[in-house]
């Protein structure tokens, strides 16, 4: 009997780091896919794409025999931060943003030709929000300018949408999707930056739509072991012997 779940990487920034936690994406993703599908979080606060190269050998080897079935890659927050200002070490120019991007799809199509690869923008900035948060955290040191502008990080996201057309694979294109919204600012962000619990439900949302739209439907998967109702009680030991 076969009973090897497939796997689905979610591999970003802290935004992916966090998804598991209360209300969380990722967490959301797994109960979607309990029993069908592990969800593996690979995600690094901090990280850049140019940062991100560094782990591809490491999380997806190309030598690798059960490579995953979809991967999420969820950069772009990082690499828009100004130069100038408190965040600047992580930045990255947006072309090399663009065609690191490209790299790590590349290596993860070199690991798998079915891999499903979704591409996620980053998520819309909100300034007034990253302020208050600042002057939570560094009081009278708070910074005066942002080190981060909603306008330069749709920069970032319609690269990222852009690469996703040239590749032919699926994107998700969060910036302009949360500002949708009335109000999103406080709705889907906690600091200006991160999801609150309404933020990482859009974004599972959307995740869960990606992976139906590839053939990746939650219901149409098979469990790993058999439903409880399909156990007989006088007899268990059926229910798990190998199909003929």
């Amino acid at each position: 009997m076969e009973t090897v779940r497939p796997h689905f990487v979610l591999f970003g920034d802290s935004i992916t780091e966090q998804s598991f936690r209360p209300g969380g994406w990722g967490a959301a993703l797994a109960n979607t896919y309990s029993r069908k599908a592990d969800v593996i979080v690979r995600g690094y606060g901090g990280y850049n794409t140019r940062w991100a190269l560094f782990l591809l050998d490491h999380l997806f080897s190309l030598s690798c025999t059960a490579p995953p079935a979809a991967v999420t890659i969820f950069f772009g927050a990082n690499d828009a931060a100004l130069l100038g200002q408190t965040s600047e070490r992580q930045y990255v120019p947006l072309e090399e943003y663009k065609e690191n991007l490209r790299k790590i799809v590349k290596h993860l199509k070199e690991s798998s030709a079915t891999i499903l690869v979704v591409l996620i923008t980053p998520p819309p900035v909100d300034e007034e929000g990253r302020k208050e948060y600042a002057r939570s955290v560094y009081g009278e040191k708070a910074m005066e300018h942002p080190e981060r502008t909603n306008d330069n990080t749709g920069a970032y996201a319609r690269q990222c949408v852009e690469l996703a057309k040239e590749l032919h694979i699926p994107s998700i294109d969060l910036w302009s999707k949360m500002q949708e919204t009335t109000q999103w600012q406080k709705k889907f962000l906690s600091d200006g930056l991160h999801l609150t619990e309404e933020g990482n439900a859009v974004v599972h949302e959307e995740v869960v739509r990606v992976l139906r739209d590839g053939h990746l439907r939650a219901e149409a998967m098979p469990y790993d072991f058999p439903h409880h109702s399909k156990i007989n009680s006088d007899h268990p030991e059926k229910a798990f012997e190998p199909k003929r």
